[in-house]
C-alpha cells in the first residue's frame, strides 16, 4: 500500500524539516551524548505545536492524526535524532493515556504542563519480576481511607530521572482484573528514586520505589479493570517506537550514503565497490517496506486505534531495518563510523534499544503468530 499525504501534511513536513535543519542540526551530537532532558528543544517543540498531536483539541491537544506524529517525529530526527524522543514523548507513551482517560481535573494538573514542554511523564510498568509477563506485577495498591497505599518497585522506566508525574500500574486486587493506575507526582510521601543508571543509548532511569506511598483518590488514573484500556494503548505506543527506528536508521544510511560518495579508497569512491552497492541496495529496500508498514499501522484505525496485528508487523519490521541499516553505517564508515565523532554510532546504540522496549522482537512475533493462526499461544509453562 501507499499513502497519499494530504497538502497540511506535505507542508508540515517540509517546515519541520526546515527548522530540525536549522535550530537543531547544529547541537545534534552534543544533543545526542548529553544524559540531560533537552527541555530547550521541549519548549520550541510545544511552541510549535509538535506535542500534543494526538491529542483531541478539546483535551488541550492539537487534534491531529497518528500519521502527522509520525511525520513529526521523522522529520525532526533527519536533523537530529535525540529531539525526536521529545516528539514522541509529547504524543505516545503515558502521555497519550494520561490524555484519553483523565479527569477534567487531572488534566489541567498534569496534562497542560506536560504539553507545554514544561514536565516530563514516565511509566511505572516494569517490575524485577513482571517484564514482558506485565500481568504479574506485584505493585500494590491498598486501600486507605479515601485513598490507596501503594508498595512496590519499579525499573527501567524512560525518564524517570527527570519526570515530575509517574503513571504508576498497580494490582488493586487479584488477576488481570485487578491491575489498574494511579499518577504519583515526585516528591510524594514514600515515593523515593535510586540512584540514576545509564542505558547502553546513554539515557538515564532510575528505579523507582513505593514504600506505604499514599495516593489520594483524585490522583487514580484508571481503577481495577483498567488494564485492558491500558494495555490497547500500546498499539499507538508502538507507532512512535516504529517511528523513531526508521527515522533514526535512515539518518544513519544517508549518513553512510555520504561518506560512501565522498570516501575514496584504491583510487575510487567506495559507492563504486559492488559489495557495498549491494548492501546499500538491501539496505534501501527494507527502510522503505517498514516506511509502508508503519504508514499502514498509522492510517488503518479501528475504534481509533490501530489493529495489534499491523503494529506489531511495523514495529518488528522498523525495528530490524532501523538497527540493520545503522549498523551497516558503522562498518561503512569504519572507524569514523565507530567513533563518538559522528552520530551514527549513537544510531547504532539507540536503535538496537527499540528491539527491546515497547514489546521485544521475540514478544512481537508471538502475537503475529496468533494472528496468523487466530489462537492465542500461552508463554506460561505447563498450560494449553
Amino acid at each position: 500500500m501507499t499513502v497519499t499525504l494530504a497538502e497540511e501534511q506535505i507542508d508540515l513536513r517540509r517546515s519541520v524539516e526546515a527548522f530540525a535543519r536549522d535550530a537543531l542540526a547544529p547541537d545534534a551530537l552534543a544533543r545526542a551524548h548529553s544524559p540531560e532532558y533537552p527541555w530547550d528543544v521541549a519548549k520550541r517543540l510545544a511552541e510549535m505545536g509538535l506535542l500534543g498531536i494526538t491529542v483531541p483539541q478539546e483535551k488541550g491537544g492539537q487534534g491531529g492524526t497518528l500519521l502527522d506524529a509520525v511525520i513529526a517525529i521523522q522529520a525532526v530526527a533527519s536533523a537530529c535524532p535525540r529531539s525526536a524522543d521529545v516528539v514522541q514523548a509529547g504524543n505516545f507513551g503515558p502521555l497519550r493515556t494520561l490524555a484519553e482517560y483523565a479527569s477534567a481535573e487531572q488534566r489541567e494538573r498534569f496534562l497542560r504542563p506536560l504539553l507545554a514542554g514544561e514536565q516530563v511523564i514516565s511509566l511505572g510498568m516494569t517490575e524485577p519480576e513482571a517484564g514482558s509477563a506485565l500481568t504479574d506485577l506485584r505493585t500494590s495498591a491498598t486501600p486507605k481511607g479515601d485513598g490507596f497505599v501503594v508498595d512496590g518497585t519499579k525499573v527501567f522506566s524512560t525518564h524517570s530521572a527527570e519526570a515530575s508525574v509517574f503513571l504508576v500500574y498497580v494490582r488493586f486486587g487479584p488477576g488481570v482484573g485487578g491491575i489498574g493506575s494511579v499518577l504519583v507526582e515526585q516528591g510524594a510521601d514514600g515515593f523515593s528514586r535510586g540512584r540514576p543508571s545509564t542505558f547502553m543509548n546513554g539515557e538515564q532511569w532510575c528505579q523507582l520505589y513505593f514504600e506505604n506511598c499514599y495516593v489520594p483518590a483524585e490522583n487514580v488514573l484508571l481503577g481495577p479493570g483498567g488494564f485492558k484500556k491500558q494495555i490497547a494503548g500500546f498499539n499507538a505506543e508502538r507507532i512512535g517506537n516504529a517511528a523513531r527506528s526508521l527515522a533514526v536508521g535512515r539518518y544513519a544510511f544517508e549518513t553512510a550514503r555520504r561518506h560512501a560518495l565522498d570516501r575514496e579508497q584504491f583510487g575510487r569512491p567506495l559507492c563504486e565497490f559492488q559489495g557495498l552497492q549491494w548492501r546499500f541496495a538491501e539496505t534501501a529496500v527494507e527502510l522503505d517496506a517498514a516506511q509502508l508498514l508503519l504508514e499502514r499501522a498509522a492510517t488503518e484505525l479501528e475504534n481509533g486505534l490501530p489493529r495489534g496485528y499491523d503494529t506489531a508487523v511495523a514495529k518488528y519490521a522498523a525495528n530490524k531495518a532501523g538497527f540493520a541499516a545503522a549498523d551497516m553505517a558503522v562498518q561503512v564508515m569504519g572507524g569514523t563510523g565507530f567513533s563518538q565523532e559522528s552520530l551514527v554510532e549513537y544510531c547504532f546504540r539507540r536503535t538496537r534499544g527499540w528491539m527491546i522496549a515497547g514489546g521485544s522482537s521475540e514478544i512481537l512475533k508471538n502475537r503475529i503468530a496468533e494472528s496468523v493462526f487466530d489462537r492465542r499461544f500461552s508463554q506460561r509453562g505447563g498450560s494449553r
